[in-house]
């Protein structure tokens, strides 16, 4: 059994999608940068939520 979900998002750069593995367990309440897959532009991604509630908002880095 996977502990990750497969979770999609919006570059708030280029607004291109973008898709990222979420850890149930480990990535909730956490903040973590990574960057675009099409601008490469640096994003802070914060997993909030707990279940099938989890949600992930997209903002740029140093804003």
């Amino acid at each position: 059994m996977s502990l990750t979900r497969p979770m999609g998002f919006s570059c708030p750069y280029c607004m291109a999608p973008n898709d990222v593995e979420v850890d149930e367990v480990n990535d909730v309440n956490q903040t973590q940068v990574l960057d675009c897959q099409i601008c490469c532009q640096p994003i802070e991604l914060t997993v909030t939520g707990s279940g099938d509630d989890l949600q992930v908002m997209a903002e740029r880095e140093n804003d």
